[in-house]
């Protein structure tokens, strides 16, 4: 294995090699911080350029646009409380308080850093352990995704705001979204409302468009910039950077969250949304600032960032080993990998052994870069808040538009981002959470999926969850989460009453 590691830093050590790296992290950062632009869309576009390219600079440059559009994504869910990618919705919950108190840039310091440790140990986890950990994937069937996306979902109770109710309605309204279009196991059409537009789904930007971004933009519709104190006096925002203390205390955040990405990105069909949300919820409840959480806390912050960053690697690891892309941005590059004549799975390492090592140790020098180029730019990303705020609303929906539309290629899409984003308006003057719809839109479909995938093995029983042990400790997991917010939520009651 040691030679292969020396033979895959010299075919990386080239100049082309690292220029990938570099173009592909700052492409990737801007597109990621565009919100309705995602890395997805930064390959896919940059898939023809790779045409002519040999096989690691190739991918390499494919990888950085993945790292740097996930990382991206924080800028403006911690500027503008808008996700620039769906792997970054969980960021903007802590990341979006710092900046109104003024610490916009301690929390991008943050979000960079704990992108980096995220995205280096998940780095080091693939180069070191990637088949043993596909050794565990590769037995999980549709009953281990079922528990995985329940114990996801149940997560809706600890981010409802004590309002566990309209939490709970938010999460079912997010999977009445996820379920809209043709379903994938019998074909039939639903809730389209005989639009035959609708029959392939609501695409997810489109959703996370209208929920986050439109809805943000209609709520401010009323702005009127000569009734605006803050504009009559200089913008100062605080350079304070991140403290010692602060970084100490948030190494166990980070490190706990790196292990969850790990795992959660190593299992096909999750993602970084789900790992961040995951991630947030566990950092909280061991968190001694948990009840802060949601205000501006920084563990907050350092725990979705860490976690997201962290399925950039994990992601590779049942697509190099198995052939099954873990995520939208590794189905892309199970193309780009195919384009260079290299078919994933078990014989990639015996026929590409150089190949696949150069683009395992590559993803090191990507996270090595994601931090440097963060360090040099992220005193500009700051900036973005001094843009007046009339001019950033026209801004933003020139690239939620664009980004929507590009998307497909779709105008409908766009008329749905609409709709989506005044009926989320409406949610958030009914005192309803945002995110527990898009937990609801995430998870929908796959637990509808993989559930009745189980129930067809299992000849409709329902032990089959119960049997199998992965599948039971993860309903466990959710079962203790709930348990766990009541208790909390007893316990406070009980404080109140005294």
């Amino acid at each position: 294995m040691i030679e292969y590691i020396i033979a895959g830093f010299s075919a990386l050590l080239t100049f082309e090699s690292l220029l990938a790296i570099i173009i592909g992290l700052v492409c990737g950062i801007v597109i990621g911080a565009i919100p309705g632009l995602t890395a997805d869309l930064a390959i896919i576009l940059c898939l023809p350029i790779t045409y002519s390219m040999d096989p690691v600079p190739a991918i390499l440059l494919c990888l950085g646009l993945y790292c740097g559009g996930t990382y991206g994504g924080s800028i403006t869910a911690i500027l503008i409380n808008t996700p620039g990618t769906p792997a970054n919705a969980a960021t903007m919950l802590d990341g979006y308080p710092m900046t109104k108190k003024g610490k916009a840039f301690k929390a991008l310091t943050m979000a960079l850093y704990a992108s980096f440790v995220g995205g280096i140990i998940s780095a080091l986890i693939l180069l070191f352990a990637a088949p043993n950990i596909a050794k565990i994937t590769m037995h999980f069937g549709p009953p281990e995704y079922f528990s995985i996306a329940i114990f996801g979902l149940s997560i809706i109770a600890s981010i409802s705001n004590k309002n566990i109710i309209k939490g709970l309605i938010g999460g079912i309204v997010g999977i009445f979204v996820a379920i809209i279009g043709q379903d994938s196991v019998s074909g039939v059409v639903r809730f389209t409302f005989g639009s035959s537009k609708l029959a392939g789904g609501i695409p997810l930007i489109v959703t996370l468009v209208g929920l986050f971004a439109l809805a943000e933009l209609i709520s401010k519709a009323d702005y009127r910039p000569n009734e605006d104190m803050s504009r009559k006096t200089k913008l100062k925002i605080d350079r304070e950077t991140v403290s010692f203390g602060e970084f100490k205390r948030c190494i166990k955040a980070m490190l706990v969250s790196t292990g969850i990405g790990t795992i959660v990105g190593a299992t096909p069909g999750t993602g970084g949304g789900i790992a961040a949300f995951i991630s947030y919820d566990q950092t909280k409840k061991m968190s001694k600032r948990g009840d802060e959480f949601g205000t501006g806390e920084i563990e907050g912050v350092a725990a979705s960032e860490s976690a997201n960053n962290a399925t950039t690697g994990s992601t590779l690891i049942p697509l190099l080993t198995l052939g099954i892309p873990g995520d939208g941005c590794t189905a892309i590059l199970l193309g780009a990998l195919m384009l260079q004549g290299m078919v994933p799975g078990p014989s990639l390492f015996k026929d590409f052994p150089d190949t696949i090592y150069a683009i395992m140790v590559g993803l090191l020098f990507v996270n090595i870069f994601m931090l440097i180029i963060g360090k040099l730019f992220t005193r500009y990303y700051v900036n973005i808040t001094r843009i007046p705020y009339e001019l950033m609303s026209a801004i933003i929906v020139i690239y939620c538009v664009a980004g929507t539309f590009s998307s497909e290629a779709s105008t409908f899409h766009v008329l749905v981002s609409i709709i989506i984003g005044i009926v989320s308006f409406i949610l958030r003057k009914l005192d309803f959470g945002v995110v527990p719809i898009i937990l609801g839109v995430v998870l929908g479909s796959l637990v509808e999926l993989n559930f009745r995938r189980s129930m067809v093995l299992s000849n409709n029983s329902m032990s089959i969850f119960i049997s199998r042990p992965f599948s039971l400790i993860f309903l466990l997991l959710a079962a203790f989460s709930v348990v766990f917010f009541f208790y909390k939520l007893i316990k406070s009651g009980k404080k109140e009453t005294t």
